[in-house]
Order: structure tokens, then sequence, then C-alpha cells
């Protein structure tokens, strides 16, 4: 194949990396009346960090808009934990509100002997991971508990900036509120709010006020 060939195949590689890899801007919060931007209250923080904690709605932060849609806040959500994988995504409605998956794992899934014993992956805005013929490192439902899918939406360019920095392997901290959107056309996703779930429906969707390292 001659030099120039390579050259186009190089240039359409970029090309087709950079449609997947680039997202727009977060959708701007509005009241659910239409008015100005919404700011995302901090919901109340973890004190454990082997521990997510999720919170009652205590009103701080009240139903908005995002878009054609309606968001509407189910619990606080606050955690540290061990970034396991990372998958971002831009085709499927999902992705206009949420361009990038975590698995995430805390307490002993936060742990690099017990976890990097599984093979870990996502696709599909699912979470797998397998074990060799030895068996899991620790009981499944312990993984189950302590691990989780999270659908990721950032509440602005700063989150979506911090959001774009995270790598399999680091350690995060978290804060943000589990939601379910209702667009005005019936299109419909809603939350997990428990630990103890899996399968389809257990993956959490944070509307997320802040990640750092």
């Amino acid at each position: 194949m001659s030099r120039s060939h390579w050259l186009i195949l190089g240039v359409a590689a970029a090309a087709v990396w950079l449609v997947m890899h680039h997202h727009s801007p977060p959708i701007q919060a509005k009241s659910a009346s239409g008015g100005a931007g919404v700011k995302c209250a901090i919901p109340e923080r973890f004190s454990d960090p082997n521990q997510p904690l999720q919170s009652n709605d205590d009103g701080r932060m009240p139903p908005f808009r995002l878009d054609n849609a309606t968001v509407t806040p189910l619990a606080g959500f606050s955690l540290q934990a061990r970034v396991l994988s990372r998958e971002d995504y831009s085709l499927g409605e999902e992705s206009k509100y949420s361009p990038t998956d975590l698995a995430l794992g805390w307490g002993p899934m936060a742990n690099p002997a017990v976890s990097d014993q599984l093979g870990i992956s996502q696709g599909g805005r699912w979470y797998h991971y397998q074990w060799g013929p030895g068996g899991p490192p620790i009981a499944l439902d312990q993984i189950v508990r302590s691990s989780a899918n999270m659908h990721m939406i950032p509440a602005d360019v700063a989150v979506a900036d911090a959001l774009s920095r995270v790598r399999k392997g680091d350690v995060v901290h978290l804060d943000g509120w589990l939601v379910e959107i209702d667009r005005d056309d019936g299109w419909h996703w809603r939350s997990s709010t428990t630990r103890e779930d899996s399968g389809d429906g257990a993956c959490e969707v944070i509307y997320v006020c802040s990640i750092s390292q």
C-alpha cells in the first residue's frame, strides 16, 4: 500500500476517534418553571469511605428541566470509590444526558487485590465481571453490594471536565443526586435507589454536582 493510502487511512481513523470521543457540553439545567439556571446543591456527604451514603430528598434539589425533559431528584448520593472501568458513549438516547459510565467499587471492591482478580468490562450501558477457574475472590453478593455501573450526568462544564480526566484505577469522591428523567415525548430513565440489586435497571443514574480525585 502506498504512503498516501496509509495517510488517508490515518486521517480517517483520527476522524472516527474524534467523533466517538467528542461530547457536547452538558445541557443547561433550568427551573421546572423554565426560569434561570439551576445550581446543583451538594447533598449530605458520606462519613464512611467504605460505604456510599444515600440520603433522603430534603427539598434542597427540586425537580428541574434539561432541554425537553423534567429531571426529578430521588435521593442524595455521595461516595468514595475506585474506578474499575470507564466507558464513553455518543449513541443512544441516554448519551444526550450521560456521556460516560463509571463502574465503581467501594469497600472490598475498592481493594485492587480483590477487584483485579475479576475480568471487568462495560458495554451497552452495562457493567460485566467474570472470574477464572478459582471462582470469585469474594462472595457474589458482596460483589453486587460493593460495586455498580453508574451513569454520569455532569451538572456543568466544570464537572464534565473533571469527569473527562477520570481513569480506571483512580479513587474518586462523587457528590450528586440519583434521578429519574421524564422527557416530554414519553421517554423515561430512572435510577436504581438500592445497592442490593443487579441486572436490568440496577444502575445508578446520577446528576453529578462534584467529582474529584
